[in-house]
């Protein structure tokens, strides 16, 4: 297999893909400015076989593992590649035809629509008898201390009645990312990125005040899904 080009820019990438006629297209679901499912409409035919990669893994991606389409879960492994590799070679060795790409996206939707889960848009700090409700994208960032759980604005921090695991389940993983085993991160707050000693990483927030640090047992999976 020959890489024939790669882009971070969806629009930037439709250029590509149209120039270069790729066998093959790897596409993110979740990208700036333009999904994956988006592209492949705009880009329409003829459509090169799709792999998705995607960190979504709550909703049903088997959907993918049919006809001309396949996925890969993010932060990708070998064995993954492999087997989507292998299944490439199948299909394009049998002069695979393409299926209606338009009609399985909105089916792939529909689907992923039904089983997304009801995530948190709010969420309850008390103090005493008095009940504050916090709307989780003011959020910057959750963390953990002395038993106890924060989320930060960028007014101050309010203590939460949710442990980091619960609220990993309960937030959208495509706007927020476990940075530490205490923090948990809104994508939407990072500023900057900045590589740090011993393999990890430096992150500033929006507020202009607040830096976090990724250790570097994290940080590969972090920079994967901030599109690094």
């Amino acid at each position: 297999m020959d890489v024939v080009g790669q882009s971070n820019d969806p629009t930037e990438a439709l250029a590509q893909i149209r120039g270069l006629r790729p066998d093959v297209l790897f596409l993110d679901i979740e990208m700036p400015g333009m999904s994956g499912f988006e592209l492949l409409e705009t880009l329409g035919e003829p459509q090169p076989l799709i792999v998705f990669t995607t960190a979504f893994d709550q909703y049903a991606l088997d959907a993918f593992k049919v006809n001309s389409i396949d996925y890969l879960l993010k932060p990708i492994g070998p064995a993954q590649l492999e087997r989507a590799l292998n299944k490439l070679d199948r299909l394009l060795a049998a002069g695979d035809t393409r299926h209606d790409i338009g009609k399985l996206i909105e089916q792939v939707r529909s689907m992923m629509a039904q089983q997304r889960p009801d995530y948190l848009v709010r969420i309850a700090s008390r103090t005493g008898e008095r009940v504050e409700f916090i709307e989780v994208p003011q959020v910057t960032h959750f963390f953990a201390k002395d038993k106890l759980t924060f989320a930060v604005t960028p007014s101050k921090p309010h203590v939460v009645d949710f442990s980091i695991n619960d609220l990993e389940q309960r937030l959208p993983p495509g706007e927020w990312i476990r940075i530490h085993r205490s923090t948990l991160l809104n994508v939407a707050a990072v500023k900057e990125v900045h590589s740090w000693f011993g393999g990890k990483l430096l992150i500033r927030l929006k507020d202009g005040r607040t830096e976090l640090k990724v250790p570097r047992e994290r940080a590969a999976e972090v920079r994967v899904k901030l599109g690094l």
